[in-house]
């Protein structure tokens, strides 16, 4: 590829990364069906019991198939974690950073197929599937560079007499469990994966059962990178049993997720219940975007429509409210509609293809549940079905949907996951930033005003720890390492500490005090 893929590319010329996509994508479809075990101490486990990794653009297709974790084998997952990290842990930082940044060069030489097994186990588009990708490889060299340019975390303090000498070291916790979302799979699982690895910590991933070909290619990235065997292991099992069962392991100490507010809050109790142990939790988003007067509307509308229904708003920091100055108002819903009424959905790994299926028949059914409520209580502007016929209905496919509800509506305040955006006027600024921050979340949020005094005032009043003006790109969406810090707060966080930004390793080391006497 001559350039490089994230989320923000909008224009240049894609046909050769099409060709050598499709060449990937060939040979990863030769290969389905293959079964892969799980990964415990160093060694391959086939438990017999089988998990189906299934097309969402297609539940006939099974991609891949990976054998279960029991539950039992966590005792020695976990042992071989203490037994590998206790000589990590003491190996010199310059040498993590150096396994690390092999992994990422690992990933970005497989990034075609990587990309192309994502499409078909996520639903991601083309694009989508390439950033992924690519923002996995950043992040373990971001990170990694992080670690460096703080030569591994140790500072010299003061002395109280001449002869004395007294350094902070940050050290590492012991064993992290990592639990990893579907719909970035790669890159949530290699950020979180990457910084308890370089603080010399020893990781457990379990990633979710939609997306288990995608953490066998982590593994296989960080195996051929030279990571020692029991340093990174790779685990597969529903969270309800498998992951319940790893986070309450008391060899565990700490646990990195991203996911749910529900299933993060009780990660956090069970971390907390005999002692406090570092649970760091990014939680999910119900982010706004707030449309001034004076607004470049083309920009606006193309910034909420990419927020909006990339991935099919399967993305934590998905856009799922706009605010619209009332003068502006029916021309921005009618002209997102008519840019709604555009999408290209269908088979992911098809080029042409921008909007892919839901993940499985539970988001549908959300759907449904939404769509209905929307059409109850107020305006469905576009979409809130279902999508059928030949190419539809074998997958979880629904229509990408812009409604408008009351302001207290359930819809206006709970995050749906879902290609669901509703649209709402505001007279003033004030009063739009008000509605934009009356939710539990603050993750992500984005304004469009071409007054510099509304866009300061946006920056210092919106609670959200992600913050965009005027992105044509995404409105609030595409973050990238060590350019947009990814930190969630209210409850779309636990440490205000985020992702892709510069304190993110170090929440995986605790301080040590080391004095000596000359």
């Amino acid at each position: 590829m001559s350039f490089r893929i994230t989320y923000s590319v909008l224009e240049a010329d894609m046909a050769e990364i099409h060709r050598q996509f499709d060449g990937a994508l060939a040979k990863v479809r030769a290969g389905l069906g293959h079964a892969f075990p799980s990964h415990v101490a160093g060694k391959p486990l086939e438990s017999g019991d089988l998990l189906e990794s299934r097309s969402p653009a297609d539940t006939r297709v099974v991609l891949a198939r990976f054998h279960r974790t029991p539950v039992t084998a966590l005792d020695a997952a976990v042992d071989a974690a203490r037994r590998a990290q206790a000589d990590w842990g003491r190996r010199p930082w310059q040498e993590r950073v150096a396994v690390i940044r092999k992994a990422a060069e690992v990933i970005s030489a497989r990034r075609l197929e990587l990309a192309a097994i994502m499409a078909l186990e996520v639903g991601k588009n083309r694009l989508e599937s390439l950033g992924d990708v690519e923002e996995s490889a950043d992040l373990l060299r971001y990170y990694a560079g992080v670690l460096e340019d703080n030569q591994g975390y140790q500072r010299p303090l003061g002395k109280l007499s001449p002869n004395e000498d007294t350094r902070s070291v940050l050290r590492p916790y012991g064993v992290f469990a990592v639990i990893s979302p579907f719909n970035f799979p790669t890159a949530l699982a290699a950020g979180m994966s990457a910084g308890a690895l370089l603080g010399g910590n020893a990781v457990i991933l379990k990633p979710a059962e939609a997306t288990p070909w995608c953490g066998e290619g982590l593994y296989q990235a960080y195996t051929e990178a030279g990571l020692p065997p029991g340093l990174f292991q790779l685990v597969h099992g529903p969270g309800s049993r498998l992951g319940k069962a790893l986070i309450s392991h008391p060899g565990i100490d700490g646990v990195a997720f991203t996911g749910s507010a529900e299933v993060g809050m009780d990660i956090f109790h069970e971390m907390t219940r005999v002692r406090a142990r570092p649970c760091l939790l990014e939680l999910g988003g119900k982010n706004p975007a707030v449309i001034c007067a004076s607004a470049d509307l083309d920009a606006a509308v193309e910034g909420c429509y990419r927020s909006a229904f990339g991935l099919s708003g399967q993305k934590c920091s998905a856009l799922s409210r706009v605010y619209v100055h009332r003068s502006l108002h029916d021309r921005f819903v009618q002209r997102l509609v008519d840019r709604t009424r555009q999408t290209r959905i269908g088979d992911p790994t098809d080029k042409d293809v921008y909007m892919g299926p839901v993940i499985d028949a539970r988001a549908v059914a959300r759907f449904d549940k939404a769509a209905a409520a929307a059409r109850d209580a107020g305006t469905v502007h576009i979409g809130g079905e279902r999508l059928g016929g030949d190419a539809f209905d074998h997958g979880h496919f629904v229509a990408p949907t812009v409604v408008s509800v009351p302001r207290d509506h359930w819809i206006a305040k709970s995050e749906l996951f879902l290609p669901f955006v509703l649209v709402e006027p505001f007279d003033s600024v004030q009063e739009g930033l008000r509605l934009a921050n009356d939710v539990d979340y603050g993750l992500t949020a984005g304004v469009f005003s071409a007054d510099p005094t509304e866009v300061d005032y946006f920056m210092d009043h919106c609670q959200a720890g992600v913050l965009y003006a005027n992105r044509k790109t995404g409105a609030t969406t595409g973050a990238w390492p060590g350019v947009q810090s990814f930190s969630g707060w209210k409850a779309s966080g636990s440490t205000g500490k985020g992702g892709c930004g510069p304190w993110y390793v170090s929440q995986f080391m605790r301080e040590q005090s080391q004095t000596r006497m000359g």
